[in-house]
């Protein structure tokens, strides 16, 4: 069955209804010679509100439909009778939806809880009626207002996934088999680069913990500059709160001498500061994947020692025969235990 296309970026006009315009009239009634004014009150706009939904994972809806306006407030009657106000539009959005104003790029808004709401364009206030400038000098006024127009502006919507764990690495590194392998999740695997063109988000259990993994889509050099999606790609990792790097020795094991596990490690780095200094701060976990691919011991060590030479501990895992797995779950649910 195929996925819904994965939309993280899209640009929306919002506009809040118009109120409603007061009324001008006058009590008229036999026997009644000055009965005075009896207009009612406009009714004000409906707002355009968004709101965050956990079970939304793309801008999809979003994307296609560009145009959101509340409905206008009804106009004041006679006899007093006030216009109905408009109703509210509501838009819900994925958890994580970063709102801007479209033209300056102020960030207006950031949906982060579930069933977070804010008011991204106000109805307009109802007009009053005649009935309101009634004076004692003026018991009789001709005149009410119109209603006030609704807030209009264009808003731009970026997502960014929110999880508790990243998994980085290049393509075909094994961070969808990965997912797969530890939650419910199910990304297309296949022994090709760029498989994976989208985040995928899994819930991990470890005893009385949990947590949410994210599959990154694979990084390459030049990332950071918009190579490879990497500007797309790179926006969901600033909201995760730790980072695993699977780094795939098959390229060594293959004499490419430019894709050394220590190399991939440092252009991974390279990629997460130059996009975002404070990524490098995140806290951090090692894996090289595959270990099924190289089970003799002294190989392991040759791989792994430019790694450990630069202070690193990294933990052989293969998501094929479950070896390291366990393991690397236990790392990681301690990390959020504390919590």
């Amino acid at each position: 069955m195929s996925t819904p296309d994965f939309i993280d970026e899209c640009r929306i006009l919002v506009r809040g209804g118009d109120g409603g315009r007061g009324c001008t009239s006058f009590r008229r009634e036999k026997f009644v010679p000055r009965g005075g004014p009896d207009g009612g009150n406009g009714g004000r706009g409906g707002s355009v509100i968004v709101e965050a939904d956990p079970g939304l994972t793309t801008l999809l809806d979003t994307h296609h439909r560009k145009h959101y306006r509340a409905a206008r407030g009804a106009h004041g009657k006679g006899a007093r009778k006030n216009g109905r106000s408009g109703a509210d539009l509501v838009l819900r959005l994925p958890m994580g939806t970063l709102i801007k104003d479209d033209e300056t790029q102020e960030v207006l808004h950031d949906l982060v809880q579930s069933g977070e709401r804010w008011t991204a364009a106000a109805g307009g206030s109802g007009g009053r009626g005649n009935t309101c400038f009634a004076t004692s000098t003026n018991r009789a006024p001709e005149h009410a207002q119109p209603g006030q127009a609704g807030e209009e502006r264009w808003l731009r919507l970026e997502l960014k996934v929110l999880a508790d764990v990243g998994l980085l690495g290049f393509p075909n590194a094994g961070k969808s088999t990965l997912i797969s392998r530890v939650s419910a999740a199910r990304p297309r695997i296949a022994s090709f680069p760029f498989t994976t063109l989208q985040p995928h988000l899994g819930m991990v259990e470890v005893g009385d913990t949990r947590f949410v993994i994210a599959d990154i889509p694979g990084l390459i050099p030049g990332a950071h500059t918009g190579a490879g999606l990497g500007f797309r790609f790179l926006r969901h990792v600033e909201r995760t709160r730790m980072l695993v790097h699977l780094i795939d020795p098959e390229p060594a094991l293959h004499g490419e001498r430019e894709r050394t596990p220590e190399r991939d490690y440092a252009t991974l780095r390279e990629e997460l500061g130059a996009y975002s200094g404070e990524l490098v701060e995140r806290p951090e976990r090692v894996c090289l994947t595959k270990s099924d691919l190289v089970p003799d011991a002294d190989a392991r060590k040759a791989l792994a020692e430019g790694l450990c030479k630069n202070g690193l501990e990294p933990l052989w895992i293969s998501a094929v025969t479950g070896e390291g797995i366990a393991e690397l779950l236990q790392e990681l649910a301690r990390e959020f235990q504390a919590d």
